[in-house]
Formats: structure tokens, C-alpha cells, sequence
């Protein structure tokens, strides 16, 4: 585990599998309620350019005592799931509170890394899922950061007022999104908006929906590497 800035991280790839060299970078966000090491597994299936090092910071909320689990920003989830089951719609305009203090820590935790670790200019991937989708993207609206892609696995729109001050910056980036057709935690439909509303102002966007929940299958994991070795080569 290495500590950049306030967050702990798994550092992975790259010459040694500890993430020497100078190869480029993808960084991932876990969601809510997973462990700082849910998605380590995938540096190993991952088809990216020969040196791609891969960073997975830990969200900095424990949740509990007695759990693994960890957030960036909390939520309900059994009142989201009831307001979901009742079929209330959900608000994309919405600025959960915590948002901000957690693009900060991620922000800060960037600069960290890419004074230890630095790549090659502008050869970092940011993505992640779920809730870590949804503040990947908003770091990557919000900031002015030379990014190579953007990954975003099952996440949701939220701030959407917002975001939509930052859409010109961003014309022609590369984004791969993809999402369960039956996913029962965040409407399909809400994602599908989403690729379409950052295709209609310029994003270069890879859609890919998949029959499933709220997951990651392997045909998303190959269509994934093939992006990876497309924005960072």
C-alpha cells in the first residue's frame, strides 16, 4: 500500500508489477461499498500498452467498524432503492453532499501521483465504477488536467446542471462507458442518456451496453483493453 496525498493506494503493472518505469497510468475509483481492492483483479486482464501501470486508490469513508466497505461520499442506498422500487424518478441534477471534499482528495491525490510516478505527458486514464464512475467524471469535467480517456463502468449522471458548464473543455475526449442492461442498483436508461448527452457535445464516447446488473463482464474487459491500448499508445 503506498499513501499519496490522503489516500492509500494499490499500485500494480508497469516493469516490475509494482508499478516501475515510465509507462502510462490508469487510475480507478471503487465503488460504494466495495473494499479499497475491488478492482485490483483487473490490472491482470486488461489488454493495455506493454508498461501501463495501474493505481487504485482507496475511498477515504470506512463504512463501519466491522466492514471492508468504503465511499467517497455516502449514500442511503435502502432509501434510494425504495424510492427507485416505487418508481420515483431519479433527480441527475442532484449535487450529493461530499462531492466536492472528494474531487478535492482525488485532485490532490493526481498531483501526488504524478510526482512520484510520472508518466509520459498527458498518458493517464482516469475511470472507475459505480460511484467511482461518477466522480471520475466530474474530476475530469471539473478540472483542467490533461487526460488521455475516461472510463466510466456502471455509473449515473448527477450534477448534471453542473457538468454542463464543462462540456466545451472537453470536446473530442475519449470516453468508454459501459453499463448492465438490467442493472437493478442504476438505471440503465439513465446511462445511456449520459453517453448521449457527452456525444452531443463533442465527446468522443464508446458505448457499450451489455445483458447484465451492475458488473463487469469479460466482453466489457476486452472492449476496455482495446481502448486502453487505443488513448495510450
Amino acid at each position: 500500500m503506498t499513501k499519496l496525498a490522503q489516500l492509500d493506494a494499490r499500485i500494480a503493472g508497469g516493469t516490475d508489477r509494482e508499478g516501475g518505469g515510465e509507462g502510462p497510468i490508469v487510475v480507478l475509483l471503487h465503488g460504494f461499498g466495495a473494499p479499497g481492492d475491488d478492482l485490483v483483479p483487473l490490472w491482470r486482464v486488461l489488454a493495455a500498452p506493454p508498461g501501463t501501470r495501474f493505481v487504485f486508490p482507496e475511498a477515504p469513508l470506512a463504512l463501519g467498524e466491522r466492514s471492508l466497505g468504503r465511499a467517497w461520499w455516502w449514500i442511503d442506498l435502502e432509501e434510494r432503492m425504495r424510492r427507485q422500487a416505487s418508481g420515483e424518478k431519479r433527480d441527475t441534477t442532484e449535487v450529493p453532499e461530499g462531492l466536492d471534499a472528494a474531487r478535492t482528495e482525488v485532485e490532490a491525490f493526481l498531483d501526488a501521483l504524478e510526482a512520484a510516478l510520472p508518466p509520459s505527458h498527458g498518458k493517464i486514464v482516469l475511470g472507475g465504477f459505480s460511484q467511482g464512475a461518477m466522480l471520475a467524471l466530474d474530476v475530469a469535467l471539473r478540472s483542467p488536467r490533461l487526460l488521455a480517456g475516461l472510463v466510466l463502468l456502471s455509473g449515473t449522471p448527477i450534477a448534471s446542471d453542473e457538468w454542463g458548464k464543462y462540456f466545451a473543455r472537453r470536446r473530442g475526449f475519449p470516453i468508454f462507458i459501459s453499463h448492465g442492461q438490467n442493472d437493478p442498483i442504476l438505471p440503465f436508461e439513465l446511462a445511456e442518456e449520459l453517453g448521449g448527452t457527452l456525444a452531443s457535445h463533442g465527446m468522443a464516447v464508446d458505448w457499450v451496453p451489455f445483458r447484465g446488473g451492475h458488473g463487469i463482464p469479460s466482453n466489457v474487459v476486452d472492449l476496455l483493453g482495446a481502448f486502453l491500448c487505443r488513448v495510450l499508445r
